[in-house]
């Protein structure tokens, strides 16, 4: 049985995202609105989302652009994360997860700072992307959790991360296909090549289709116009860029937008 029924007492589950703007060492950062402005941005976007009936929410440094794939984030990102979720926590009413872009074991560590239920990452594979190559360390990466007493954390795995590309050009089901067989994934993840770019459906069905017994997210894309199409065939999804006023990556979450996607999803929510 999917772990998500026991995190959030339902079949399928919509997880709205929380962007949090430029942090501290960030190029964008606002030195003038200080840590205080990151703060109170998050906090009106997880109120929109819980007040739109969202079923959980997942923190991510979504603006600390350019990303760092190839090296640890920089301290003091991480610790703003944790400073800004700690600060929610009075106001967080659902179950929520976790990232730092493109440091699993920064992730892993913000995780059991805050009590985040689960995280994503790329945990398998050599991957180029914009920034250079990724490499996973699965290995460390399961023993870091466990060494921490954290098996509970459950790992979405990217079935292929945004905006990348295998570097031995494999087909992706015959990439993962010992990975799920060996490592035993709690979820996989599905994702367009950008933040908002719906996944390709086809390839949904095939990985499903592969893998029945596996947690299938969808990571980008999902709107109140094909929610239906893909949750009848995944079990979750994380949700950004359509929650946000106009549908601007930039943008504010809207309650609306987020209410219009949950009427949507409850045709296919049980």
């Amino acid at each position: 049985m999917s772990w998500i029924k026991d995190v959030f007492k339902k079949d399928k589950a919509i997880i709205g995202l929380c962007h949090l703007k430029p942090l501290p060492s960030d190029p964008w950062f606002d030195e003038k609105g200080g840590l205080e402005k990151v703060y109170e941005a998050a906090l009106k976007d997880v109120n929109a989302l819980q007040e739109g009936g969202i079923d959980g929410i997942q923190f991510t440094n979504e603006f600390s652009i350019p990303y760092e794939m190839s090296e640890p984030c920089d301290p003091c990102v991480l610790a703003s994360m944790a400073e800004i979720i700690g600060r929610l926590q009075n106001v967080i009413k659902v179950p929520f997860g976790a990232n730092v872009i493109g440091d699993t074991y920064a992730s892993i560590a913000l995780c059991k700072a805050t009590g985040a239920k689960w995280t994503r990452g790329s945990y398998h594979g050599t991957w180029a992307t914009n920034e250079g190559l990724l490499n996973s360390t699965c290995s460390k990466i399961y023993r870091y959790r466990h060494n921490l007493h954290f098996d509970d954390l459950k790992l979405i795995h990217y079935v292929i991360p945004e905006s990348s590309k295998d570097i031995a050009g494999r087909d992706p089901l015959e990439s993962i296909k010992s990975h799920v067989f060996l490592n035993k994934p709690d979820a996989l993840g599905l994702a367009g090549l950008v933040a908002g770019q719906k996944v390709d459906a086809e390839l949904l069905k095939r990985v499903k289709k592969a893998f029945p017994d596996e947690t299938l997210f969808v990571v980008t894309g999902v709107n109140k116009n094909n929610v239906k199409e893909l949750m009848s065939v995944a079990d979750a999804a994380f949700v950004g860029t359509s929650l946000k006023e106009n549908g601007i990556f930039e943008n504010p979450v809207s309650k609306d937008n987020v209410k219009e996607l949950m009427s949507a999803m409850s045709a296919v929510i049980k």
